[in-house]
């Protein structure tokens, strides 16, 4: 499996994690989650999860308002509770 916009593989053998990171920078905001092979049961199951909470996020964040160019702090809170629940 190889790396997408936003999603980078980790399959280091020396390292205890081996699954998808999530990780996206918008309106001075970064948003960042892992998605362990482990806990989704494979590979696969992970980056689906994880695509699909890229998918949420990016559809949040295009729905917000900016202040001075920033996201304000409910799209932040909207985006934070949204990956402590996947």
């Amino acid at each position: 499996m190889k790396s997408k916009r936003n999603l980078t593989r980790f399959t280091y053998e020396s390292t205890a994690f081996q699954g998808w990171r999530l990780c996206i920078s918008r309106g001075g905001a970064t948003f960042t989650k892992y998605f362990s092979d482990k806990q989704y049961g494979g590979g696969r199951k992970a980056l689906e999860a994880a695509e699909q909470a890229l998918e949420d996020i990016k559809e949040i964040i295009a729905r917000s308002r900016r202040v001075n160019g920033k996201l304000n702090d409910t799209t932040v809170r909207k985006v934070e509770k949204l990956l402590r629940s996947v």
